[in-house]
């Protein structure tokens, strides 16, 4: 498997590539936001993408790049929900055989998305770490490329390319604010900054519940913790190592939040954005509130990396404020 990491060339090799296949996501800046924070607040909108979330980007630099060996004898990937569907979106876009192995009690929503799209589905454990241990037995006995959902260098260099769209509609931003559960995002988004605009700061967000990638960053080795966060794009149990490294050179900032700062950061984007986010999507705007003094005054990005939140969860929220 290719395990150096992505250049920036290869990110600029993606962008060629993807901006064949899918629409540039816009950069938003919305008033009520930016009063919220007294800051210029800005939003990317990669809820805009044709899932729903940002990792569609990484699946078609991906799938596209393998030979044709692998293509015929298809891929098998693990995920909680997007990266499944960035593998089952562009596996079909290609005619590439998909296996996506995922939780026993994954979200619906994004189930029968990847259903929709051809991918043959798996159920095996109670979390990530475990369905991702099952598929790469799936492949020790069927053979096909197993998709990694972090070590990946053409999945980085592919989701990149939004951080690419960021600086070019934005170039002299200050933070940039990205979620992280492997952590493909903020890597991207860590090498493009330091290529382009290395005074920026690139603050990554993970679930109190969930703080592998925390630990690991902080800790500066691969740390595995718990992972009981509601939050199933921050759902990751361990760091890994390939994001992990481009982090530790070029990330400026972690920032912790709670499930209650998530859900309250859902219900800003709902009333402020008219927006529909899930909790990961939402973790950018949490963090913020909660450095809020720190981006006093300045041009501030959110990823709003995904809106492939359940029908059942957001009534639970929508309830919870009512109450």
């Amino acid at each position: 498997m290719r395990m150096e990491r992505p250049t920036f060339q290869d990110i600029l090799k993606a962008k060629n590539l993807i901006k064949n296949y899918l629409p540039r996501t816009p950069l938003y800046s919305y008033p009520q936001l930016n009063q919220l924070l007294d800051a210029k607040v800005y939003v990317k909108h990669e809820n805009f993408l044709p899932t729903c979330a940002f990792k569609t980007r990484g699946g078609i630099n991906l799938i596209y790049n393998l030979d044709r060996e692998q293509r015929e004898k298809g891929v098998i990937t693990a995920s909680t929900g997007n990266h499944a569907l960035s593998i089952a979106y562009a596996s079909n876009l290609f005619g590439v055989p998909a296996t996506i192995v995922m939780p026993e009690k994954s979200n619906p929503v994004k189930v029968k998305a990847i259903r929709a799209l051809g991918a043959n589905i798996v159920f095996f454990g109670r979390i990530f770490e475990e369905s991702k241990d099952y598929a790469e037995k799936l492949v020790g006995e069927r053979g096909g490329r197993f998709i990694h959902p972090a070590n990946e260098p053409f999945l980085i260099a592919g989701v990149a390319t939004y951080a690419l769209e960021i600086f070019e509609d934005c170039p002299n931003l200050d933070f940039l604010i990205v979620p992280v559960g492997g952590g493909s995002g903020a890597s991207g988004c860590c090498l493009v900054k330091e290529a382009v605009n290395p005074k920026a700061q690139v603050i990554a967000v993970q679930a109190e519940k969930a703080p592998a990638a925390y630990l690991s960053w902080k800790n500066k080795k691969i740390v595995i913790d718990k992972m009981e966060t509601a939050a199933e794009g921050l759902a990751t149990k361990m760091g890994y190592e390939l994001t992990q490294e481009i982090l530790q050179d070029f990330l400026s900032d972690f920032v912790l939040v709670s499930e209650e700062e998530m859900v309250q950061a859902i219900l800003l984007y709902l009333e402020l954005v008219r927006n529909l986010s899930e909790e990961a999507g939402s973790s950018p705007l949490a963090a913020a509130l909660k450095i809020k003094d720190r981006l006093k005054g300045k041009k501030v990005v959110l990823v709003l990396t995904g809106s492939n939140i359940s029908m059942e969860r957001l009534a639970q929220i929508l309830a919870g404020r009512s109450s």
